[in-house]
Formats: C-alpha cells, sequence, structure tokens
C-alpha cells in the first residue's frame, strides 16, 4: 500500500472590533472585542482551511467562500471548515496531525487552548493528541501587540492510502 502525504500551510489575520463576539477554534472566548470580517471572522479555523484547501492543491478560503458572496456573511467557520473537509475526508484523505499557532496579545489563550484543541479534534474526526493549539504574543509590538488584532498559522500534513 502506498501512502500520499501532502503537507498544507494557512494563515490569516483579523481586526477586533468592538461589538463582535470573540472566536477561535469555534470557541467563544469573553472578550471585549472581536474579529471582524464577512463571517464570523475565526482567524484559527479560517487559516485551518486554507491549510487543508491548499495540501490537496484546493485553493484558498477566499476562492471557496469570497466575501463578495452575501450567503457567506456572519457564517459559522465550523460549517466552511467542515464544507471544506467533508468531500478531502470522503476522497480518502486522512489528518495525521495539525499544528496551530495563534497570535494575540490579548485575551490571554492559555486556558482555552485544550478546549481549542479538543474542538478542532473534533471537527476534523480524529483524535485530540493529533492537534496542537500553541499562542504567543508579541509583546506589545504592532497591532497585534496593541491588542488590535489576531492571527493564526496553521500547518496540516494529510495523507491518502492508494492500493
Amino acid at each position: 500500500m502506498a501512502h500520499a502525504f501532502r503537507v498544507g500551510q494557512g494563515f490569516d489575520l483579523h481586526r477586533l472590533v468592538r461589538g463582535r463576539p470573540f472566536v477561535l477554534g469555534g470557541l467563544r472566548i469573553p472578550h471585549p472585542r472581536g474579529p471582524l470580517g464577512h463571517s464570523d471572522g475565526d482567524a484559527l479555523l479560517h487559516a485551518l482551511t486554507d491549510a487543508l484547501l491548499g495540501a490537496t492543491g484546493g485553493g484558498d478560503i477566499g476562492d471557496r467562500f469570497p466575501d463578495t458572496d452575501p450567503r457567506w456573511e456572519g457564517a459559522d467557520s465550523r460549517a466552511l471548515l467542515g464544507a471544506v473537509w467533508a468531500p478531502l475526508r470522503k476522497a480518502g484523505w486522512r489528518v495525521c496531525n495539525v499544528d496551530a499557532t495563534v497570535v494575540a496579545e490579548r485575551p490571554t489563550l492559555g486556558p482555552w487552548k485544550p478546549r481549542i484543541a479538543r474542538g478542532i479534534a473534533r471537527l476534523l474526526g480524529i483524535p485530540a493528541g493529533r492537534v496542537c493549539v500553541k499562542a504567543k504574543t508579541l509583546e506589545k509590538l504592532g497591532e497585534i501587540g496593541k491588542g488590535k488584532a489576531v492571527a493564526a498559522q496553521v500547518v496540516v500534513l494529510l495523507d491518502k492510502s492508494s492500493r
């Protein structure tokens, strides 16, 4: 049996504004500001979706769910991820692991990382041990460091067995 391994990388960044919930990895986290976006602005799930698309040559999240299309306004990023992952899974792709880094000065994400990782694992149908979520700050440098934005970078390894 031969294996086809593919690596995908995704990145996303959203400005934080008052009046929006802070959503990350499908989880609402208490914070006075949330990501501005056409959808719910979940930078982590957007980066993961881009990583899956990149690994399989499927373009990017903007190609699939353009912000010019009113159907995606306010969309739950878990649904967007599911719309990308379901056909890939059906085609035989399996997630070996997900390595994610979130960059935000605030809120403090340390206490939330295990729940976020478990939620992502559930969305992908894999054991939680295959998902690593790390959190970093920018030591108060730049827009992220001033608490005005959140960014995420994700690397995913996929495997597809062929007989």
